[in-house]
């Protein structure tokens, strides 16, 4: 019978919350920037510039039909070949946000298109510049509509930052595989990893719960 050993866990729980601090600021980082990507690249799909569908349709496509590992491995061993190095941190870093951006444009690009015309015409009809129309009336509507969807890529981008310990990044996961290989711990070790990803996932639902009451719902006028 095996007997449960939690003691070396304990021991390296500094570790693993360190490995745990830097997988949320990489998460974090990445739904920030990869939102600005998505949002820039879903009103170039959008728009009536034919070169600018075609370059983000690319774009889309490649991320979406090729395997994270793969991206990582190309930003972090193929980009040195010319002459950009990046430390393990920051190409997981870009991999994420690349991988989060290509996902995230779909499902603006879908909100945009849910605008009815007539809302963006009746916004010209009274003055509003281009920008304008964009911002209060195509984009925050479309962010409303997709939030759930938007929130739940935001979950699985963090969840998928595990495998960004391929390239040695010191997130969560390559924690847990020093700790594990120190210890040898195997089964406590990685009961305490997926409870701590478990607890972050549920930690960033509550946020983005809070963010989704703050920002689109409004109390009804008298």
């Amino acid at each position: 019978m095996y007997t449960f050993n939690f003691a070396p866990v304990l021991a390296g729980m500094d570790q693993l919350l360190l490995g745990a601090w830097l997988t949320i600021q990489l998460s974090v980082a990445a739904m920030v920037v990869g939102l600005i990507v998505s949002v820039a690249c879903a009103a170039a799909k959008t728009s009536g510039i034919a070169p600018l569908r075609w370059t983000v349709d690319v774009y889309v496509e490649v991320i979406r039909n090729t395997p994270f590992l793969v991206q990582i491995f190309f930003i972090f061993f193929g980009l040195p070949s010319l002459g950009l190095r990046l430390t393990p941190n920051g190409a997981a870093l870009v991999a994420l946000v690349v991988n989060f951006g290509a996902y995230g444009t779909e499902i603006i690009r879908a909100g945009i298109e849910s605008i009815q015309r007539g809302q963006m015409e009746a916004g010209t009809a009274l003055g509003l510049s281009r920008l304008q129309i964009f911002r209060y009336i195509v984009m925050k509507p479309a962010l409303r509509t997709v939030y759930p969807a938007l929130t739940s890529q935001f979950i699985y981008l963090m969840l998928t930052s595990s495998v960004v310990s391929a390239i040695s990044a010191d997130d969560l996961a390559a924690a847990g595989n020093n700790l594990q290989s120190q210890t040898f711990a195997s089964f406590e070790v990685y009961i305490v990893i997926t409870l701590m990803y478990f607890a972050m996932s549920i930690g960033f639902s509550a946020i983005f719960a809070v963010i989704e009451k703050a920002a689109f719902q409004y109390p009804l006028s008298r």
